[in-house]
């Protein structure tokens, strides 16, 4: 048969008996042996574990293999026995764990929800003092202003201008300078 270069082993559409690959994962059992227990319907490892070496015998297995398989048989179903009872043990853990965790979030939930309405409640408060400590300033500094407002007076100069304003020389001789050369 002809293989292009790269192509090694077998087509990949054969594949094994899940059966077959299963019992002949246990120490002297070979492919024909598992052919001769699935024909005397002992085809999963517990039922090989449960049938006595009489039964393994009466299916085509010499009394040594028999008494071999049946020893590994039932290892390997007590291991499964133990690997699923720590598998439950670990799931039901788990979600003893996952609601632990659950309550947990939700009080913490709780306890934020709390403790944000407080400071809110206090923000607002501050807010409020706040404001009506700004309120009483401006209250204040407008008291002080129309004071002031009502202190000033205006004057008009010899000029002729309103208020207290400095005198601007109109001419150079009534600079305070031009005098003193004189």
């Amino acid at each position: 048969m002809f293989r292009p270069h790269g192509m090694f082993g077998e087509p990949m559409a054969a594949k094994g008996n899940s059966k077959i690959e299963k019992l002949t994962a246990l120490p002297g059992i070979g492919a024909a042996t598992a052919k001769k227990l699935i024909s005397a319907k002992i085809d999963t490892v517990s039922k090989v574990a449960s049938a006595g070496s009489k039964k393994l015998q009466d299916a085509g297995l010499s009394a040594a293999v028999a008494k071999k398989v049946s020893a590994a048989a039932k290892a390997a179903d007590k291991a499964s026995g133990a690997a699923k009872k720590a598998a439950s043990k670990a799931k039901t853990a788990t979600k003893a764990t996952a609601k632990k965790s659950a309550g947990a979030a939700k009080k913490a939930a709780s306890k934020s929800k709390t403790a944000a309405k407080k400071a809110t409640s206090a923000a607002k408060s501050a807010s409020k003092k706040a404001a009506t400590k700004s309120k009483a300033a401006a209250k204040k500094v407008s008291e002080k202003v129309s004071k002031a407002k009502k202190t000033v007076k205006s004057s008009k100069s010899p000029d002729g201008r309103k208020g207290s304003t400095l005198r601007v020389p109109r001419k150079v001789t009534d600079m305070p300078w031009f005098n003193k050369k004189k």
